[in-house]
């Protein structure tokens, strides 16, 4: 685009791909994010706009140029009372990492039902590197327990987290997250977690559930009426709402 003239060049990119390799968790450990943001950088790039990266301090940290990280939230939320939400809720973030993104999400589920919800974590317990068991800080005894993440990737911990709501006396169960990955054998695993509905956006064509059992419990969410007004008020050098990013 720069070679043809173009003013300015923004990469719409709805799902991040090695945004998670933000820290070097072990010497040599490749920072993946900050070699995808020089690359972006080098080919010209103005500015970057994605939807619910994995680490958002992380992100715009990597970037020198404007980096913009939409949030898919209020149209999940939108999705969850459409298919029916129960009361009373219980907004379930399976890691610490994850919490105030769910707390976000009861808030956006809150202003459209005026209706208070309560937080609940799920941490992993891990013993010289190895998985011991699960922490679980919040009361879900007789709740429809909505688990909120950025991402589905192999389900683990999706079905982890359900395990240990059910344990604990949830009644229902919805997962939501912002991007279906499904890798691995993620459609098995899903179908022994109990959930009653899986619902992500098409920030990543869910093609691995295709023709599983998992595929029937998919809602699927259009982000691009977001992408879309994000890009017309970046064209119009107008400021993002704090609905459309945070």
């Amino acid at each position: 685009m720069r070679d043809n003239g173009a003013r300015r060049v923004t990469a719409i990119i709805p799902y991040l791909a090695f945004a998670r390799q933000d820290r070097q968790v072990h010497p040599r450990d490749p920072l993946a994010l900050r070699t995808l943001a020089l690359l972006l950088e080098a080919a010209g790039a103005d500015a970057v706009v994605t939807v619910d990266v994995h680490n958002i301090a992380a992100f715009q940290n990597a970037f020198r140029c404007q980096a913009i990280n939409l949030e898919a939230a209020p149209d999940l939320v939108r999705k969850g009372i459409e298919i029916g939400v129960g009361d009373p809720v219980a907004i379930v973030s399976p890691d610490l990492g994850g919490a105030k993104r769910a707390q976000r999400f009861g808030e956006s589920l809150k202003s459209i039902r005026g209706e208070s919800v309560s937080l609940a974590y799920v941490e992993k317990q891990r013993l010289d590197g190895e998985l011991e068991g699960t922490q679980f800080a919040g009361d879900v005894q007789g709740a429809h327990v909505l688990i909120v993440d950025d991402m589905i990737s192999t389900g683990s911990t999706i079905v982890r987290a359900a395990k240990a709501c059910r344990e604990r006396g949830a009644s229902r169960i919805h997962a939501f997250a912002t991007h279906g990955l499904f890798s691995g054998n993620a459609a098995d695993k899903l179908m022994q977690a109990g959930l009653e509905k899986i619902v992500v956006s098409n920030s990543v064509p869910p093609f691995r559930l295709s023709g599983t059992p998992a595929e029937q419990l998919l809602d699927i969410v259009d982000v691009a009426p977001l992408f879309a007004t994000a890009i017309r008020r970046l064209h119009e050098n107008k400021p993002l709402s704090e609905s459309d990013r945070n």
